[in-house]
């Protein structure tokens, strides 16, 4: 079996645990777990249409369930794992079982050398068995076909339903060497049924993974192992287009999240433009597929529809906070393509546009959110009382997003537009001032209905961001970032100050710290010229992320 020499593939041995971490490849809807000697496969898909619930897919039994490996009479096998991101060995007493994939919809078990066999419990309705295996089908609203095919003499072949399920036991003889079965789960009509070379199969994935750790840009030794488990991450969690979802996009989970988040994806891209432009650009792409003709970007898209509105635990549209011009300009930042910008210059004015004719409820020229998940903080105590919420997060976020409109207009040659957008930039950030600004706490108050919400969190700080407030408010904001009563603990920022009545370490917007919050903290200190506290902060980010805490202070 072909070897690529790989330090990325050997570091990240047995990261992937099956149990919590399934084994998935990129653009890939299937997912494969195992517990107690067996496996299961679970499809990173919704099917809105038959469950009536955009989270029904999280309790739907897995496609394929009760996969063993057994002897050639039958009995089942125990196996050690060896997990890489391009493979599973499965040890057993009477040889290796390897698991890969041979694309998105398919995967290649190679057999052991031997008189061997494979049971497994189909959830679909229909099958029918041929002489190199068979073709599973599931009718009705939703259709997923599997078929199963091998190069090795079928010993048995047997096919019994029960319960709505079809169990499959299958004995080869797998003797001599490039036996496998093939293993083609998929919502076309035509299948794969060609078993190929399992060695180079197993080689090209080794290569693909490889490429791309190698494509990443390099760190010191003591962040490797989290980094490229990262980098993994960022390969496997990417699901291929299907109806709504127009482009390849990285969902938060295959597991939990199935979909595309809106400020998810900016994020999403920022990291994407070290490996794969394209890839980044397609992020932002896949929204503003389905921008309404209001302007406004959907909170998140999956394959059957745009999140646009919700009635928990309010009735209000939902979006995601506007960083659309910010993180365009990041990518602009990267490799100067100046006709992605111009291909996404309009959309992005309707989207401005949007929140101020929308979102000004008072008309004082601050933009409220009328749904809590449209600020991306979804639990957080700001949205407490009820809403609408004058919060200065958002209204930072605006003066960022007009700020990178006049830098997008000026490479565009749109000279009027460059400073009209730099000049409403600089009043934004003067408003936060005036209406927001409290001298005697020194902090951006949010507020609702014009009354002050007395609760202290990282985003009362954020219009220090912008790089626009004078000296002494600057100063008083970085007082608060760094008090380690605050918001300066061990491992910071927490998403409510500790000293706070309403923080929570354990609830997630109450108290956890966010990466994705230092680093809009860690790029707007650098903006407002406190490079030496970005750095700071820079550092203990990538130590907590190191530490691998979900909560840590």
């Amino acid at each position: 079996m072909t070897h690529i020499e790989s330090p990325y593939l050997d570091l990240l041995k047995n990261r992937i645990n099956l149990s919590s971490i399934p084994f998935s490849e990129r653009g890939s809807r299937l997912m494969i777990f195992q517990s107690n000697h067996h496996f299961s496969i679970r499809l990173a898909e919704r099917w809105f249409k038959r469950d009536g619930q955009l989270s029904g897919y999280r309790n739907r039994p897995p496609i394929v369930d009760d996969w063993r490996f057994t002897d050639s009479d039958g009995n089942p096998l125990e196996f050690s794992i060896t997990s890489y991101p391009h493979r599973i060995d499965c040890d057993t007493s009477i040889g290796r079982f390897t698991i890969t994939y041979a694309d998105i919809e398919t995967l290649l078990i190679t057999l052991p050398s031997a008189k061997c066999g494979m049971t497994f419990r189909a959830n679909l309705d229909q099958v029918q068995t041929d002489r190199r295996g068979g073709v599973l089908r599931l009718t009705g609203d939703i259709r997923r076909h599997i078929a199963y095919t091998t190069n090795a003499r079928l010993l048995r072949n047997e096919a019994r339903a029960s319960n709505g399920a079809q169990h499959i036991q299958l004995a080869f003889d797998a003797a001599g060497e490039q036996k496998s079965l093939l293993f083609n789960i998929t919502p076309r009509l035509g299948f794969n049924r060609s078993v190929p070379d399992s060695a180079l199969t197993l080689e090209t994935a080794a290569r693909r993974w490889h490429d791309w750790f190698a494509a990443a840009p390099q760190v010191l030794p003591q962040f490797q192992a989290q980094y490229y488990y990262a980098w993994w991450v960022m390969r496997a969690g990417l699901i291929s287009t299907r109806f709504y979802t127009t482009r390849e996009a990285m969902t938060p989970s295959k597991i939990h999240y199935v979909g595309v988040w809106q400020w998810d994806a900016y994020f999403h891209a920022l990291a994407y433009r070290h490996v794969e432009m394209k890839l980044a650009k397609d992020q932002i792409r896949v929204i503003l597929d389905h921008q309404r003709e209001d302007g406004m970007i959907p909170d998140a898209v999956h394959d059957e529809g745009a999140v646009t509105h919700l009635t928990f635990p309010v009735e209000a549209d939902v979006t995601k906070p506007p960083l659309l011009a910010w993180s365009a300009w990041k990518l602009y930042e990267t490799d100067h393509d100046r006709e992605f910008l111009d291909e996404i210059y309009e959309p992005m004015i309707r989207w401005n546009k949007w929140w101020f004719e929308k979102n000004d409820i008072d008309g004082n020229g601050l933009c409220e959110y009328q749904h809590p998940y449209s600020s991306g903080l979804d639990d957080n105590p700001l949205w407490d009382g009820g809403m609408p919420v004058e919060s200065p997060d958002l209204n930072t976020y605006l003066c960022l997003q007009q700020e990178s409109l006049a830098k997008i207009a000026e490479v565009l040659g749109e000279k009027e537009d460059a400073v009209m957008w730099r000049e409403r930039a600089e009043a934004m950030a003067q408003r936060m001032i005036r209406l927001m600004w409290d001298e005697g706490a020194g902090l951006f108050w949010a507020s609702r209905q014009g009354t002050r919400i007395n609760v202290r969190t990282p985003f009362n700080l954020f219009p220090l961001i912008t790089g626009r407030m004078p000296k002494e408010i600057a100063a008083q904001l970085v007082a608060h970032l760094t008090d380690e009563k605050q918001f300066w603990c061990r491992y910071p920022v927490p998403t409510v100050a500790m000293d706070d009545p309403k923080f929570n370490a354990l609830q997630m917007w109450r108290g956890p710290t966010w990466v994705n919050v230092n680093y809009l903290l860690i790029d707007g200190l650098e903006r407002a010229n406190y490079k030496d506290l970005a750095n700071e902060l820079r550092r203990r980010t990538l130590e907590t992320w190191r530490m691998n805490c979900a909560v840590v202070l």
